[in-house]
């Protein structure tokens, strides 16, 4: 597989520059460069994709991210694997709340009965899906010891909220005691187990997506030795103009409107080009499970250039197991998402939980086209 040059800033042009970092992006890692660089990215083509076995999984917002959207969409969503995440709505749309309650408690742990009664209200609005589709779902919780960025109380109050919604306990893997720190975990590939740092990927001696998909899917094959389909670049852009929301409307702090006056689309959320693997058998039409792999801060491509995609472990498994993986991909906003994250705050809107949410309703919408070959 091809990676992304990360090379870009050496013409003296700004205009170039624009350009190279667009072509770079719309380049990576897809067998349409058999015969050159591609100069802007195609659409998310359709498969013959079975969402009644989608899961989803992420690291830090990103798994905030598939928590939030495993609530919002259980009836389609069977599963979800968090690795540093926090409970449903932790936030309720302020970021005080988010960075001391939500990732550090210095404001007190999440209360999952609280959150919880939050999201049967909204159920029962049909904002989100019934929490009853949670009797027979499957869920993987990952908090590393040497975790400084999210405690592990937070990681916990995720499990009170599962367990309190209906969810199995037997259905529930819950790994506490690894001496990691904040990342996901590979088996030979990143930092040292127990840093935080970029690429956000550490050797652990422990294959984290192999767990989270052997968690989620019971019957998973074992693991292709090298993956055999093909990572595309497809266009967001049509996708995020789905889930856009026209006016301001209430941000996460009171009284603000937001958007911001002249911040414009960029600070809603998605990049214009994500990424998706393609196993071959599904290339050729066969019936395939999909599962999203949200990334986390400071991962973007933008970040991280192809690690999180190549190394994070999911393709030999989804090679084997006939899934495609969808790698949607944030925008880094200098004003309002510098650090590229998935809204679990409400830097996109008051309705970001919600299946009406920028984000919320454009990854649903990429989930629909994949299944537009059945």
């Amino acid at each position: 597989m091809r990676r992304i040059d990360a090379r870009l800033d050496h013409g003296r042009c700004p205009m170039i520059r624009a350009a190279m970092r667009r072509m770079a992006k719309g380049a990576v890692l897809s067998a349409l460069l058999a015969s050159g660089i591609a100069w802007a990215a195609a659409p998310l083509p359709s498969f013959n994709a079975d969402l009644g076995r989608t899961t989803v999984s992420g690291l830090s917002s990103g798994a905030f991210m598939a928590h939030q959207f495993h609530i919002a969409f259980s009836g389609t969503v069977r599963g979800a694997g968090i690795v540093a995440g926090g409970p449903y709505y932790c936030a309720q749309g302020q970021l005080a709340l988010a960075l001391n309650r939500c990732m550090q408690i210095r404001m007190g742990a999440p209360d999952p009965a609280v959150l919880l009664a939050i999201a049967r209200g909204y159920a029962q609005q049909g904002l989100i899906d019934p929490l009853e589709n949670l009797a027979d779902a499957r869920v993987y919780l990952f908090t590393g010891t040497r975790d400084q960025t999210v405690a592990g109380p937070v990681v916990e109050a995720v499990r009170q909220f599962y367990l309190r919604a209906g969810l199995p306990a037997a259905n529930l893997d819950y790994r506490h005691d690894l001496a990691a720190g904040h990342a996901m975990l590979t088996e030979d590939f990143g930092n040292s187990c127990a840093s935080t740092g970029p690429p956000y990927l550490n050797d652990c001696d422990y294959d984290q997506a192999g767990a989270i998909l052997k968690a989620l899917y019971p019957d998973l094959k074992p693991a292709a030795i090298r993956p055999g389909g093909n990572v595309v670049a497809f266009d967001q852009s049509e996708f995020f103009r789905a889930g856009d929301v026209s006016g301001p409307v209430s941000g996460p702090l009171p009284g603000v409107p937001w958007p911001i006056p002249g911040m414009g689309r960029a600070a809603l959320g998605l990049d214009d080009t994500g990424y998706a693997y393609i196993p071959a058998a599904c290339m050729n039409g066969d019936t395939c499970k999909v599962h999203v792999a949200f990334h986390g801060c400071k991962q973007t491509v933008d970040d991280i250039q192809d690690k999180f995609i190549e190394h994070a472990g999911y393709n030999r498994w989804a090679d084997s197991n006939d899934i495609i993986v969808l790698y949607p991909q944030i925008r880094r906003d200098r004003v309002s998402n510098p650090n590229g994250c998935w809204d679990w705050w409400g830097y996109s809107g008051a309705d970001y939980a919600t299946k009406t949410g920028p984000q919320m309703a454009a990854i649903r919408a990429m989930l629909d086209r994949l299944a537009a070959g059945r």
